[in-house]
């Protein structure tokens, strides 16, 4: 393999920039790949840490993606607990949302965004003053599970409940 060219320090910003607008052009793979070089120029970069958990995940649908446990080990190099509750919760979501679309079981898929609305009620609860991210999120879960044809919203009022 070839030696990766290091970025300068003085480049980090507009790199940055570029990793988002990659990811808001569905390019994730391009933006994770800046995401490491701002990380090899400068270990703990938050802002660069954060935008590769998200191009991470928005690779879980792809044939040749990531995988839940690559994301789940940047959650934990997210400075906070709130930011590590809600990232983790982003992760269960959407790796739900690509099992669902690649035809997993729809129990499997109803435990993962279960998991994940229970990361967002806990980062909920913790949350920054007037940052409702964590419940636009839980209602998002929600809204999917009731949409999830073969989903048995009566078995799984009955197990919360006891019944």
């Amino acid at each position: 393999m070839r030696e990766l060219k290091l970025i300068s320090k003085s480049a980090i910003p507009r790199a940055l920039d570029l990793a988002e607008r990659y990811r808001l052009l569905n390019e994730p793979e391009q933006a994770a790949s800046i995401c490491h070089d701002v990380l090899a120029a400068e270990p703990g970069n938050t802002v660069a840490i954060r935008t590769l958990f998200l191009a991470t995940t928005e690779q879980f649908h792809h044939k040749h993606g990531t995988t839940f446990e690559d994301a789940d080990k940047l959650v934990d190099q997210l400075s906070g607990e709130y930011e590590q509750l809600y990232h983790h919760g982003i992760a269960c979501e959407r790796w739900a949302r690509a099992r669902l679309q690649s035809g997993g079981h729809v129990s499997m898929v109803g435990d993962w965004l279960h998991r994940a609305m229970d990361l967002y009620e806990r980062a909920g609860e913790i949350r920054p003053s007037g940052n409702d991210d964590a419940m636009l999120r839980w209602n998002a879960c929600v809204r999917l599970l009731d949409r999830m044809p073969g989903y048995d919203r009566e078995k799984e009022h009955a197990s919360e409940f006891g019944d």
